[in-house]
């Protein structure tokens, strides 16, 4: 549950992080490195470094800290403000201090691009990867030749954020591994590709009063099954409930 708390300056912020359990549930499902989105570090640098303490013991194996300010908008949004840089690297350095396993990577992102230009971003970049940063990511560039300037002039792996319908082009993949970057996040796609099924699906029962005419766009009832691991919870209880029962059954 979100919690209020003092962000060091005597101004309440909502903590936002997730329960520790929620690294763990993710963990028992994925085999893949975690990287968890940190927002602003949820206040100061202080905040910056109970958020990686936490995030670390979760099973977390990286964090993606952004210069926004609180609160914050979505990176293809318009409006964003930013920190000032310094306050940013301060942030930086508390969790490079915090966190315990030296491959615990810190992603710096910086909004800076919308509000002072690709140069300023660039700048802040530089300074937060001298601050301590493994990763940095330049939010919402305009263009494939900026794209071609963050990756060629910034000496850190980089990541791009592509969002369907947002401000930076859908690029390649191979195009974007052959400028440099290191990673590529399709932020919403899967939200976008959910919101459009939910609304034919449910669309279709109330136009139509049935499914019949989307069940080409509808999961079969055995892939649902699959994805929530009912076959393995069902070897599971073969394996144990039904021996538990044989064995009261045996003893009578």
């Amino acid at each position: 549950m979100a919690r209020p708390l003092e962000d060091g300056g005597g101004r309440r912020q909502l903590d936002e992080l997730p329960d520790i359990h929620d690294g763990h549930a993710i963990g028992d499902v994925v085999e893949q490195p975690l990287i968890v989105d940190g927002d602003t570090g949820f206040g100061n640098p202080v905040n910056t470094v109970r958020t990686i303490r936490v995030l670390e013991r979760s099973g977390a194996n990286g964090i993606q800290i952004e210069d926004q300010v609180f609160l914050k908008k979505c990176g293809h949004f318009e409006g964003k403000g930013v920190i000032p840089a310094d306050e940013m690297m301060q942030k930086i350095r508390a969790a490079v201090d915090t966190r315990r396993d030296p491959d615990f990577q810190i992603i710096a992102r910086t909004d800076a691009r919308a509000s002072e230009g690709l140069e300023a971003a660039l700048d802040r970049a530089r300074a937060y990867i001298e601050a301590g940063a493994d990763v940095t990511f330049v939010e919402a560039p305009v263009g494939v030749g900026e794209l071609e300037r963050i990756a060629s002039q910034l000496a850190a792996p980089q990541v791009v954020n592509l969002v369907f319908g947002g401000k930076t082009p859908m690029v390649a993949q191979a195009e974007l591994e052959r400028m440099g970057f290191g990673m590529v996040l399709y932020a919403n796609a899967a939200l976008q590709g959910a919101v459009w099924g939910m609304q034919n699906a449910l669309g279709a029962l109330r136009r139509d009063g049935g499914l019949d005419k989307v069940k080409d766009q509808l999961a079969s009832f055995s892939e649902r099954q699959r994805l929530v691991g009912k076959p393995e919870h069902d070897a599971l209880e073969r394996r144990y409930v039904t021996d538990v029962a044989g064995a009261k059954k045996a003893g009578e």
